[in-house]
């Protein structure tokens, strides 16, 4: 038999890093499996949590309206005003350290309802 792969499916591509087997896109690009979110409240919510990360807490931006690669963007756009690193998970934003003070008046001027959760 081989040893190429029956599938054919193009799994990595050092211009590109990891590709989707399905679409062949990169998996940032992936259009076959983007998972399908619950749409919410329409309302942004800004929280604190310090749960599994020794004590170091995040502030965790929830239900912003906006498609992964759009998040990602803006993402870096928070991470850099509030001089800082963090991450997008499932939709979530991340950002290390507790922005809330800062993060929900910058939210509020996209025009969206925003308000603080938890801790």
């Amino acid at each position: 038999m081989g040893m190429k792969n029956r599938t054919g499916g193009l799994v990595f591509s050092t211009d590109q890093g990891r590709m989707c087997p399905e679409c062949r896109n990169p998996l940032d690009e992936c259009c076959c499996r983007q998972p399908e979110r619950p749409a919410g409240d329409g309302i942004v919510r800004v929280s604190r949590e310090t749960k599994g990360r020794k004590g170091k807490g995040v502030t965790l931006v929830t239900g912003i309206p906006m498609a992964d690669k759009e998040l990602k963007a803006y993402a870096k756009v928070l991470k850099a005003k509030c001089g800082t690193g963090g991450t997008v998970k499932d939709g979530v934003v991340e950002i290390q350290g507790d922005h809330r003070d800062l993060l929900v008046p910058l939210l509020q001027q996209q025009g969206w309802t925003v308000k603080k959760s938890g801790g």
